[in-house]
């Protein structure tokens, strides 16, 4: 067999951990000798052992002489769990074919160095655009500091997210809801503006029998307006980020004191999205799920941050009156200063389109 076949099937085993693993990636391992697989293994959760571990002890005395493919070059540093390239000296293994280097400064070549000074045989780029697909939101992390964020929009054909302001409406029904909360399961946070809060109370979490993982909620809310008794207040199924202003009080904040509320105050009056992703950073916020409204949505693409977009077109029609349409006014005076997207993907879920684009080119 090929050595693709072998990466495939580590790309594969990596992708059983998607959603599971943050802040750390998704990685997958197969070990090979004589061209029978004696080892694999992913890793499934942070602090737990890694891929290259789990391979390892599943092929015990047959790792000598025999080769590693790993998705993502090992880690060279004591972290929750001891070097991945320490264990791969220590057992034998002959050559290391990797999917793609991490952009992780702790690591970033220094895994590969290690193991060539060691006299291993090493490979890079095997499979490396299917590996990077498979971490991008990892990779982007490590290399800008901010979160990766994916914006999710439910519109009609003819663009509009709701007849009138303020109405909670459901344009797409509930097959595509099902798909959401798919995407909630492996998202860090789900982040709205307080109108939200204040039109719809929505409880933001992940309703899936299949997956209990539940994504932090983050809320936009300059001057603290959330009801107390908000359904992302009161329901403690998963933790709830309240953003504010200076100018909030300390009793506006104290009043929320509760263990699963925090209020994170900012030091300006108005609150800036960049500011708000170099903080959600700072939190180890890797993926993060955008679903509010016109402002929110627009604030976002102005400020360039956004990673990606889904969206679900309904095939209905509401026509301009009242209509709200899924952004504000952007100051495109033109076709050719319209914001380009890149397609990824295009899904039919029953009778609704959906759409996933790169933001940029």
């Amino acid at each position: 067999m090929h050595d693709e076949y072998f990466m495939d099937l580590a790309l594969k085993l990596a992708a059983i951990g998607e959603g599971q693993t943050s802040p750390n990636p998704v990685v997958g391992a197969v070990i090979v000798k004589e061209g029978d697989v004696v080892g694999f293994g992913a890793h499934l959760r942070a602090g737990s052992p890694h891929a290259e571990v789990h391979a390892l002890n599943m092929a015990g005395e047959n790792a000598v002489g025999s080769t590693i493919y790993v998705t993502l070059e090992p880690c060279n540093h004591f972290g929750k769990t001891p070097p991945c390239t320490m264990a791969i000296l220590n057992a034998g293994i002959k050559k290391v074919v990797i999917a793609t280097l991490d952009s992780n400064p702790l690591v970033a070549g220094t895994g590969v160095a290690k193991l060539k000074d060691a006299g291993i045989e090493v490979e890079v780029g095997l499979c490396e655009a299917e590996a990077v697909k498979l971490n991008k939101a990892y990779l982007y992390f490590m290399k800008q500091r901010l979160p990766f964020v994916t914006l999710k929009q439910a519109i009609t054909l003819d663009g509009k997210i709701a007849t009138v302001h303020g109405r909670n409406e459901n344009i797409t029904g509930k097959e595509v809801l099902k798909d959401v909360h798919r995407k909630r399961a492996r998202t860090d946070a789900i982040l709205v503006g307080v109108g939200t809060v204040l039109n719809d109370d929505p409880l933001l979490t992940n309703r899936l029998a299949e997956s209990k993982k539940q994504p932090i909620r983050i809320i936009l809310d300059t001057h603290l307006r959330t009801p107390i008794n908000a359904k992302v207040v009161t329901d403690q199924k998963t933790q709830t980020w309240i953003v504010v202003g200076c100018e909030v009080t300390s009793n506006q904040i104290t009043s929320f004191v509760q263990a699963n509320v925090q209020i994170i105050q900012l030091k300006t009056k108005k609150i800036a999205i960049q500011d708000v992703l170099q903080e959600l950073a700072r939190r180890n916020i890797v993926t993060l799920y955008v679903e509010g409204g016109q402002r929110l949505t627009t604030s976002l693409v102005n400020s360039g941050l956004v990673n990606e977009m889904i969206t679900y077109i309904a095939p209905k029609i509401v026509g301009d009156h009242d209509g709200i349409g899924m952004l504000e006014d952007l100051g495109v005076k033109s076709m050719a200063e319209a914001i380009p997207l890149k397609l990824q993907q295009v899904d039919r879920i029953g009778n609704v389109i959906k759409v996933i684009s790169r933001v940029g080119v």
